[in-house]
């Protein structure tokens, strides 16, 4: 019996209402409910108006007519129905995926995700190829249920921690609280991260037109060595909330730091706390400001003495810098104004600087120095010793005062307060040093020697600076980055070194700099005097110390000298074990090997010949290789100690080991091996009296 078309109609009217709100199971078995009321032909008309398939209602059908218990709340399937999970499938899926993921990587140490990117696709290619065929849809759902998730790096770990970290804390928020109680400026310093003016990227975003971003360079480096520097050092006041930031064009150094603390007290600070007699200084550990550093506390003892101003200084523990005031009350916010623009100049860079402000009421000043603050510059033992300087009895490396006390100097060229006051006393030890019993020629034969290799010096200069800069020169040449040294001044210590004077070291010490400063320079000038045909004759004087070159300058008088009896004194057949003649032969034999053995190693630690100037050049060597042997016949025979070898000797502990190092092996393969000494000597007083008491008449 066919079914009416009027029913056909009421029953899509009904699908179309009721269907959508029911789940699978439910839309199954009302089609089946459907059909086993139309009877025969119900199971086709249904499916087709209902637009299911046959086959689902007739399963429906059957589970209704089987009955069977019913599901719980929820569920539209019994438990058990639908496809195994993979790791049903593969019960060692979980363990090697884990194994890949965890903390300890175990597993495969060859395993190539040992070394690169645990992406999904990495791990799931990764176990395919153990034999774990995997998707990485499913594996980003394993590790998801196992309790993984995508985390970036947490910096936390701060490193070895120095054993007085908590206790300087403690005693800088101590010493900062009194200060202010007091009314004393309390101030913090550090120096920013360099900038490079240009049309280059800055990291951050602000509001622009749409579409319209300010375009800069795709590369910084294109820029390279030919961009200027700016250096913003910076002066934080923690009382008046206050900033003070100088932008060097030159070099960070200690010179600078003071400066723009001087600069910060003569515009501001004296004005903010005109009764101050003291002030405080929180800076870093490192840096410009480096508690090691010489010239930071030589240029604060000039400042103290300027201002009149006690100076303490209380230095934050190595690593700990992020505790520093400065940065996270003033520098981070100057970070913050300029971000997204790029810094094209100086002027920009000041600007943007001056203009940060806060809502608790940060106000900045920003100024430019061009001024040349040159890398280089040393401070003296002495003149750091004439310091008024007071370390504290707890942490004294980083806790100290410098007192408003006139600086006292032994020099002859004592430093002033600042960069031009110490080119002066630079000049005053040159103009010293300009003697002809010094030179061994007369100012006007000087004069002519200076200006044979001057255009080569000058070209030599530029092409210096040529390579430096990357490029030609952007303006023309200024007092910007005056060398510390004329072309003059480079011919005559040039000079004193040839006639054999006295040593770098000696120079580097009168002038204040360092011997990375000295050494380019003699290397270089000698080079010029020598295609000049400049012939320098040595001379008799030699000053191993600084004060023996100016007592020579001042009364005529040479040092003595000294040790030219020693080694004759220490050959002696009583410290030795052998007869001189014996003594003798051993050294003849042993002096050419030992120095073709040392010269071959350190031609190796070269990679070529030796320049002009050393082992066997200029000056002599400080012990000789007989000496080195005879030395190490002594210390074999256990005579004395090395302390006592290098004391007698008038070199350092590490010279006389390299001497033993390089000699003891040519006296084992000789065989050489004499019996030890009665008795071992621990000081070269007691040593020198045994060699007198042998030479007495019994």
């Amino acid at each position: 019996m066919a079914i009416k078309d009027a029913v056909l109609a009421q029953l899509a009217v009904r699908f179309e209402v009721l269907l959508p709100h029911l789940n699978e199971r439910q839309r199954r078995l009302a089609l089946a409910t459907e059909a086993r009321l139309l009877g025969h032909g119900g199971v086709r008309a249904v499916a087709r108006i209902a637009g299911a398939s046959e086959s689902t209602v007739r399963r429906g059908v059957f589970e209704l007519e089987a009955g069977g218990e019913l599901l719980a709340e929820g569920r539209i399937r019994r438990p058990g129905g639908g496809r195994k999970t993979a790791t049903e499938l593969d019960p060692g899926l979980l363990p090697a995926l884990l194994g890949l993921v965890e903390p300890d990587e175990r597993g495969d140490p060859m395993s190539p995700l040992r070394w690169t990117t645990k992406s999904l696709r990495r791990l799931a290619a990764e176990l395919t190829r153990r034999g774990h065929r995997v998707s990485p849809v499913t594996v980003g759902r394993l590790l998801r249920e196992n309790g993984f998730s995508l985390q970036a790096n947490a910096k936390t770990l701060e490193g070895d921690q120095h054993p007085d970290r908590d206790a300087q804390f403690h005693y800088i928020n101590d010493q900062v609280k009194v200060f202010q109680a007091a009314g004393e400026p309390v101030i913090s310093v550090d120096a920013k991260k360099k900038e490079m003016p240009g049309q280059l990227p800055n990291t951050g975003r602000e509001w622009r037109p749409k579409g319209e971003p300010v375009r800069v360079e795709d590369h910084s480096f294109f820029t390279g060595p030919k961009g200027e520097t700016a250096i913003p050092y910076g002066v934080y006041d923690l009382a008046a909330d206050t900033g003070w930031v100088s932008v060097g064009v030159d070099h960070n150094t200690s010179a600078f730091a003071v400066a723009t603390i001087r600069r910060w007290w003569q515009a501001r600070g004296q004005l903010d706390y005109p009764a101050a007699t003291r002030l405080l200084i929180t800076a870093d550990a490192g840096g410009s400001n480096s508690y090691r550093y010489r010239g930071w506390k030589a240029e604060l003892a000039a400042l103290a003495a300027d201002t009149g101003m006690a100076i303490t200084v209380c230095h934050f523990p190595p690593g700990t810098s992020k505790w520093n005031k400065i940065e996270h009350r003033l520098f981070s916010h100057i970070t913050m104004n300029w971000r997204g623009r790029p810094l094209t100049s100086h002027e920009v860079i000041v600007n943007a600087i001056a203009s940060t402000t806060t809502r608790s009421g940060l106000r900045v000043r920003a100024e430019l120095d061009t001024r040349s603050y040159p890398l280089g510059v040393a401070i003296s033992k002495a003149r750091m010793k004439a310091l008024p300087l007071e370390p504290y009895k707890a942490r004294g490396s980083w806790n100290y005062t410098l007192h408003p006390a006139p600086l006292i100097t032994t020099e002859p060229s004592p430093p002033g307060s600042g960069p031009t006051s110490a080119v002066q006393g630079r000049r005053k030890v040159l103009d010293m040093l300009d003697d002809p019993g010094l030179t061994g020629m007369s100012a006007t034969e000087l004069d002519d020697v200076t200006a044979r290799p001057a255009p080569a010096q000058e070209a030599e200069r530029e092409r210096r600076c040529f390579q430096q800069r990357g490029g030609p020169r952007r303006k023309a040449a200024a007092d910007h980055g005056k060398p510390l040294f004329t072309g003059r001044d480079r011919i005559l210590l040039t000079l004193l070194y040839l006639r054999q004077v006295c040593p770098q070291r000696v120079l580097a010490e009168m002038l204040e700099v360092t011997d990375r400063v000295i050494s380019p320079v003699i290397t270089e000038t000698r080079r010029l005097l020598d295609g000049h045909k400049v012939k320098v004759e040595p001379t008799t004087l030699l000053f191993t110390d600084p004060d023996q070159l100016i007592g020579f300058l001042d009364t005529g008088v040479l040092p003595a000298r000294s040790r030219t009896s020693l080694p004759e004194e220490l050959c002696d057949p009583a410290l030795t074990g052998m007869s001189r003649t014996d003594l003798q032969e051993l050294i003849e034999r042993l002096a050419p090997r030992q120095a073709a053995f040392v010269e071959g190693r350190r031609h190796t630690q070269r990679g070529r010949p030796r320049q002009p100037g050393t082992r066997g050049g200029v000056f002599a060597q400080k012990i000789t290789d007989p000496e080195r042997v005879l030395a190490t016949v002594l210390f074999h025979r256990r005579v004395c100690t090395g302390e006592v070898l290098a004391e007698l000797f008038r070199v350092n502990r590490s010279t006389i080991g390299n001497a033993f190092r390089d000699v003891r092996p040519l006296l084992d393969a000789d065989g050489f091996h004499l019996p030890p000494a009665p008795f071992k000597h621990h000081t070269a007083e007691s040593l020198l009296a045994s060699i007198a008491a042998t030479k007495q008449p019994s």
